[in-house]
C-alpha cells in the first residue's frame, strides 16, 4: 500500500522532503539492486573475464552511500520561514 499523505504535498514541508527523499533513495536501491544481480548473473553465465563489472558496481554503490549519507547526516529538514 503507497504511503498517504494527510495534506497538500509541498515540496517545502520539512515533513514531506524527508520522505520524499527517502523514497528516492529507496527507488535507487532498488534499481541498483535490479540492474546488478542481471550484471553479476549474465557475468557469470557466460563465464566472461569482464573487469569491469567490479568498477561499475563499486563506483555506483559508492554514489548510493553517498546518497544515503546525505539523507541521514547532511540534509536540513528543519522548516524554513519565510521572511
Amino acid at each position: 500500500m503507497p504511503p498517504r499523505w494527510p495534506r497538500k504535498p509541498d515540496r517545502q514541508d520539512p515533513e514531506y522532503r524527508r520522505l520524499d527523499d527517502r523514497i528516492n533513495f529507496a527507488f535507487h536501491v532498488a534499481v541498483f539492486a535490479a540492474c546488478n544481480s542481471g550484471l553479476w548473473f549474465v557475468h557469470n553465465l557466460k563465464h566472461a573475464t569482464w573487469v569491469w563489472p567490479k568498477w561499475f558496481s563499486f563506483i555506483w554503490g559508492a554514489v548510493l552511500l553517498l546518497h544515503l549519507l546525505y539523507i541521514v547526516v547532511i540534509a536540513d529538514y528543519t522548516a524554513k520561514s519565510n521572511g
